[in-house]
């Protein structure tokens, strides 16, 4: 293992500096912390890429894939030193990679769901924006999407480059999101995949589904970098609100509501679409019947 330099100044002073409406303690962050690593990566047409990772056991991470995309190697840091990654499992559509740390004996963190969370609720996002010190950011839930099976998160939560693959968590410490994506134009627009897909990748690489590093196949795609129709539809909603589309976006929310109605988002969209437009101009929040 190779000295890194130092972070634990920088890891101080971001902790320090926590906001005085954060909503966990300050030994709490710092716990949470040790638990949020930093990664390198080396790549494939040269040059680095910086994320974050979580440890969900003691030599297991969780990080986005677009993370490790490009990898000819992986390098999880922690307390001055460089761990190389072994093995890595991928969910790339997902956009969650867990990864083999021999030696690491990381702290893991204890999960919570995202099932569990409610709109308003407060969380914290950890993780190393802009690739050097850990930062930590207050927020709340703003949405929960339905995707694949669990509730990808809409916060508040600031997080920028560098941060990919950190942690958000709940008012009790528990991860309940791995920080994925941002939309621009927004300053709500900050997207966690569940902690629910991290669980059940846990369950079903216990079986030995890891493999050695190397670049990812550049086929399939995050679900949140697709298009047009294969675009999950809150994404589609959210480029509609961003740019007041609303008759565009009462059509999208009808067509959702149709297909999923017992999801109460389609629903709410619809509402806000009518609200918005103006008046006489014959739009209703009943959808039309084919």
């Amino acid at each position: 293992m190779k000295r890194a330099p130092s972070a634990l100044l920088m890891l101080a002073v971001a902790l320090v500096a926590a906001p005085a409406h954060a909503v966990l303690a300050q030994a709490d962050y710092v716990a949470l912390a040790a638990s949020v690593l930093r990664v390198e990566v080396p790549r494939q047409r040269g040059g680095f890429a910086l994320g974050s990772a979580v440890a969900v056991a003691p030599d297991q991470v969780v990080t986005n894939c677009h993370v490790t995309r490009e990898a000819t190697a992986v390098n999880i840091l922690r307390g001055g030193l460089r761990y190389p990654v072994a093995s890595q499992a991928s969910d790339v559509q997902r956009d969650l990679c867990l990864l083999e740390v021999p030696g690491l004996d990381a702290q893991p963190v204890r999960l919570g769901r995202a099932m569990s969370l409610a709109v308003g609720q407060p969380v914290t996002a950890l993780g190393y924006t802009g690739g050097i010190g850990i930062q930590n950011s207050p927020g709340e839930v703003v949405q929960l999407h339905r995707h694949d099976g669990a509730r990808v998160i809409q916060s508040s939560n600031f997080f920028n480059s560098g941060a990919s693959g950190g942690g958000l968590f709940d008012d009790q410490g528990r991860l309940v999101g791995i920080l994925s994506f941002r939309l621009r134009g927004g300053e709500a627009h900050y997207f966690s995949a569940p902690v629910e897909w991290v669980l059940q990748m846990m369950s079903e690489n216990a079986r030995g589904n890891f493999h050695r590093v190397m670049p990812l196949a550049t086929g399939p795609l995050p679900y949140w970098q697709t298009s047009g129709a294969q675009q999950p539809r809150f994404l589609r909603a959210a480029a509609l609100l961003r740019s007041e589309r609303w008759s565009e976006l009462e059509q999208l929310a009808c067509e959702w509501a149709k297909m999923e109605p017992d999801d109460g988002e389609p629903r709410e969209l619809l509402a806000l679409a009518h609200a918005r437009q103006p008046a006489g101009s014959g739009t209703t929040t009943e959808c039309p019947s084919h």
